[in-house]
């Protein structure tokens, strides 16, 4: 591993170079624009430790300009978007985004950082770094701001068939989650259903709802599709299938009436509104909220889109930073505790 200046371990972000549709390109230009001068907040070199073929790296780096002098971790193996997560992890123990992991574990770094395989992700995290103490489950949060106050969404795709008191968990760690990392003070938790009134649903989301109703939090009930957006809670609540869902669906509908308006702006020759267009195409766009964190496992973890740019991947590199900077893990384990 290459040498930099000293830095406490525990802020370094382990970046998976290798792992997403567009890596390496799309990955190192990503590392690049995290420590460009033009951020508002830009990180220092030395808490990125980009994770990969160090040959392949350090081409991708000259290719864009050259070496600022980033710390590299060689890993000779990467696991594929199309490849079964279990499989894979078992066949390819130095694959990028198992050093990753690894490198939190010796620790080296404090965070992870990858655009690649889900599945991958989640079970090299959880095998690797374990559970923090008193999580049943880990689950995927993904936060997003479309009406002036952000919107946190749980499980996005880690636990597909949960039970119920997992459901409740990623109640109590989302919500310390959105205080403690997104500064909101009272954070509304709803149950993503069907229909707002109590006794909709599947056998789940009832015995869910009764847990989430007696458990102490701000619950608003539940919450129906056509509400998430329309800012009835804070957090919503749901299982990774329907989470999973619910995002993709929301990214392609998000990209179909961006094209829409765009050509309706064109033929009717507007260019006055076209400087309202970017703003709100910036606020609809995924690569500008970076990446997904990984709530309950012993590190932090940001998993980003398959297909995300460099600005997508700057943008996860700061959701680790903010993350690791919150104490965010030690407040689950205290909030656990106390619940």
């Amino acid at each position: 591993m290459s040498s930099a200046a000293k830095i406490d371990p525990a802020s370094v972000i382990a970046l998976d170079v290798m792992g997403g549709d567009h890596a390496p390109q799309q990955i190192v230009a990503g590392a690049l624009r995290a420590i460009g001068p033009d951020r508002r907040h830009p990180l220092r070199l030395e808490q990125l430790l980009l994770v990969g073929d160090e040959a392949a790296i350090r081409a991708e780096l000259a290719a864009q300009g050259g070496d600022p002098g980033f710390k590299i971790l060689h890993a000779k193996d990467v696991i594929g978007m199309d490849e079964k997560p279990g499989v894979a992890l078992r066949q390819k123990p130095d694959a990028s985004i198992v050093r990753c992991v690894g490198a939190v574990k010796q620790g080296l770094a404090g965070a992870v950082v990858g655009m690649g395989n889900t599945g991958a992700c989640v079970g090299a995290a959880t095998l690797g770094l374990g559970v923090l103490e008193g999580v049943r489950r880990p689950g995927i949060a993904v936060t997003m701001d479309l009406v002036g106050r952000p919107l946190t969404i749980i499980d996005m795709g880690a636990n597909a068939v949960p039970k119920p008191e997992h459901l409740l968990q990623y109640g109590q760690m989302g919500s310390i989650y959105a205080r403690n990392v997104l500064g909101q003070e009272q954070v509304r938790v709803g149950l993503l259903n069907i229909g707002e009134e109590e006794g909709k649903g599947t056998d789940l989301t009832k015995a869910a709802f009764d847990l989430l109703a007696a458990s102490g939090l701000s619950f608003v009930g539940n919450v129906e599709p056509k509400e998430m957006l329309a800012g009835k809670a804070d957090l919503i609540v749901t299982d990774g299938f329907t989470g999973n869902v619910v995002l993709k669906l929301m990214e392609s509908l998000a990209s179909v009436l961006m094209g829409l308006f765009a050509r309706e702006l064109e033929a009717h020759r507007a260019p006055f509104a076209k400087q309202a267009l970017g703003s709100l195409a910036k606020r609809l766009d995924y690569s500008e909220y970076g990446g997904a964190l990984l709530l309950g496992v012993g590190g932090i973890v940001v998993i980003g889109h398959g297909r995300s740019d460099a600005n997508a991947v700057a943008n996860a590199c700061v959701v680790a930073a903010r993350a690791l900077a919150s104490g965010v893990n030690r407040q689950i384990v205290s909030g656990l505790r106390v619940g």
